[in-house]
């Protein structure tokens, strides 16, 4: 194991030896105080940056882990230590868990944040955390079972009296299980990994003739993200909204809602933009949400941050759908609306402080929206779009958030998911948001690989998208109208911005020779070069 490091803190306070017997009795609450001095980041990209500058602002010295792809990455420069855990694919770092916990030895951490994705909601390793007198910033393994396996979770909250989809309550044995529940149900239905998420191991199966071959993709897929291939079935609902409610609970018994973010936008089940508060919700129909979440909280012993994801049927009825049992990939729509910081109040509350929150006080303020920006071509059917990155230029003024780990010289790779950025915008109301994000994916400025900022640049004058008509397959039904515009709006400016990338580096590595002309870089000039060449008609 190969490190960059700074000298560790003194490793403060007795720690509590928590056994799996210990485990065993939870959801006891646990209220004693763990002083948490240096955090080990157990993921990548952006949202090891976001937890490190959370660190930071506490006080608290961060430490990241990394694999041979990420060598080079701006969260390893900025951490106070850095540990190589292995090569590129993620079975071999950010999915071993010997590694991880042996870098946290050496580093001498208190505690592991495991961010969203890899490990962060492996109950084996929030144990093996714990085990290792490492305070988990999640929450307890039991719960995190309890609530990570989808058809525990569903039986759980039916029996708690909360509605779900309708669906079988077990895992599927066979094809015939299924083939008899969507006989009884009606087709379409829809086939999910019983430890899954993120749109891995799910399959839509219209007929029966289909049941067979989807059975067997979604087994693979599951398999090969979860290391589980339990497949349950649900009614396929369709016209409905995505909508979930970010819950904080403490150990000491107190839990909030922070109202509900909107995540109908979505393309092979995977988000693609995300708002709060939704244009679907009344207050009414957010406290009668944020009650049902809370019920979650109490039904398994929850702490820590977590979402709790439902669809919304065109009548307004909502359907539990799953737990995530972790910080999402759009919280800080949430952190825009409310002006709460979900990353420090997930460590505060792992070192047991008291959540300080009153829910008669948490009213969102606003609107905001988040536009994921992927290394995929949306023009080509959101093809992973890998490359180097020749130059990069974020976007910035009133409301504009960017959350972004990127620098020019990186590499995108296949080995990981496509996630380079989270662009978010707020505003006094929607119409404003939508203004600013606007403007915002005008002034960013990917080159060297193609990215979903042309999805994004015409989603966000689409008609549907501005009124607020959304439902889960919105996107399936405006691509066609859609697909055109992003092809006149896109080839040009992706060429002038490579042309211009590549113009800068070659102006900057001349000789300063030529007389500098005042407000004008090498950069803008080279720039404003290339989209005029790019404009003209082919012979000149």
């Amino acid at each position: 194991m190969k490190t960059t490091s700074r000298p560790a803190p003194k490793r403060g306070g007795a720690r509590r030896a928590t056994g799996r017997s210990a485990a065993a009795r939870r959801p006891a609450p646990r209220e004693r105080h763990r002083p948490i001095r240096r955090v080990l980041i157990a993921n990548r990209g952006e949202i090891v940056l976001r937890v490190l500058r959370a660190c930071r602002e506490m006080g608290i010295s961060p430490v990241v882990v990394y694999s041979e792809a990420d060598r080079d990455t701006l969260p390893v420069r900025l951490a106070d230590s850095a540990f190589r855990i292995g090569d590129a694919p993620a079975a071999s770092s950010y999915l071993d868990t010997d590694a991880i916990l042996k870098a946290a030895r050496v580093a001498r951490a208190d505690a592991v944040h495991p961010g969203y994705g890899f490990l962060a909601e492996n109950s084996g390793f929030a144990r093996a955390c714990e085990d290792a007198s490492l305070v988990f910033i999640g929450p307890p393994p039991e719960a995190m079972r309890l609530m990570g396996d989808k058809v525990e979770a569903r039986r759980l909250m039916e029996k708690r009296g909360v509605p779900v989809i309708p669906g079988l309550l077990d895992r599927a044995a066979d094809a015939a299980t299924i083939a008899a529940f969507a006989r009884q149900s009606g087709y379409p239905v829809m086939l999910k990994a019983a430890a899954g998420g993120g749109g891995k191991g799910m399959r839509v199966v219209r007929r029966e003739a289909e049941l067979d071959p989807a059975l067997r993709a979604a087994r693979s897929e599951a398999k090969a993200s979860f290391g589980d291939d339990g497949i349950y079935a649900e009614k396929f609902m369709e016209n409905v909204r995505h909508i979930e409610i970010q819950i904080l609970a403490d150990a000491h018994g107190h839990a909030v809602h922070l109202g509900e973010r909107e995540c109908s936008v979505q393309r092979r089940h995977q988000k693609l933009v995300e708002e709060a508060p939704s244009v679907a919700l009344r207050p009414a129909d957010r406290a009668r949400l944020g009650e049902i979440a809370l019920e979650v909280v109490r039904a398994c012993g929850y702490r820590n941050a977590g979402t709790v994801e439902f669809l919304l049927d065109a009548k307004g009825r909502p359907y539990f759908m799953e737990v995530n049992a972790r910080i999402q990939v759009e919280h800080p729509v949430t952190e825009l609306v409310t002006g709460v910081d979900l990353v420090r109040a997930q460590i505060e509350i792992a070192r047991g402080d008291r959540l300080g929150l009153r829910q008669d006080r948490l009213q969102p303020r606003g609107w905001a929206i988040e536009c994921r920006i992927l290394a995929e071509d949306p023009a080509n059917g959101f093809r992973p779009s890998p490359g180097r990155i020749l130059a990069l230029r974020l976007p910035a003024g009133p409301g504009i958030r960017v959350d972004t780990a990127l620098q020019a010289g990186d590499e995108i790779t296949l080995h990981y998911d496509a996630l380079i950025a989270k662009l978010l915008a707020w505003g006094s109301d929607r119409n404003e948001a939508i203004a600013r994000l606007r403007r915002a994916v005008d002034e960013f400025l990917v080159a060297g690989i193609r990215t979903t900022l042309p999805f994004d640049r015409v989603l966000l004058s689409d008609p549907d998208f501005v009124a607020g008509r959304l439902d889960i397959g919105f996107v399936d039904r405006v691509m066609p109208r859609l697909a055109p515009l992003m092809q006149e709006a896109g080839p040009d400016a992706e060429i002038a911005a490579i042309a211009a990338a590549v113009r800068a580096t070659e102006e900057a590595s001349r000789p300063a020779s030529r007389e500098a002309v005042p407000g004008h870089g090498p950069w803008s000039l080279a720039g404003r070069r290339a989209q005029m060449e790019a404009r003209l008609p082919r012979g000149h």
